[in-house]
């Protein structure tokens, strides 16, 4: 099922040397969260099977935890989960289905302990070297 979604949304173009490359459309749903040092080692135990249940709703392809890399003055540490659509739709149904449930688990654990905000982002085109160098 997942290669027939990510099928219909291929799109082929050539780049400047004329060869054949192949553009995917796809959603990143970008969850940052600044979580207080008190709680930040059971946040991070607990996102260990928070995002495989995100992802085992079957609306997204993969997932990235990663650290943002700045000195909150609020304190806290700052962490971005990316999870990456293969469609608007499967965007849509995990809001309309899944998503209330999923942060609502979190915000019982964590409530004033974290602080959330979500953006969307469209992959417009991904580009790679066209050279290598050591």
């Amino acid at each position: 099922m997942l290669e027939k979604s990510i099928e219909n949304y291929e799109e082929t173009r050539f780049n400047n040397t004329h060869r054949e490359i192949t553009i995917l459309t796809m959603y990143i749903y970008n969850v940052t969260i600044n979580i207080d040092e008190s709680v930040h080692e059971e946040w991070l135990t607990w996102m260990e099977t928070h995002i495989p249940e995100v992802l085992n709703t079957g609306r997204f392809l993969s997932a990235k935890l990663t650290q943002v890399l700045v000195d909150e003055e609020m304190g806290g540490v700052t962490y971005s989960v990316q999870y990456t659509a293969a469609t608007r739709e499967d965007l849509d149904d995990y809001y309309t289905f899944d998503a209330d449930n999923l942060r609502n688990n979190g915000l019982k654990k964590f409530a004033d302990k974290m602080i959330t905000f979500r953006t969307e982002l469209k992959v417009i085109n991904e580009f790679y070297p066209t050279t290598t160098s050591n």
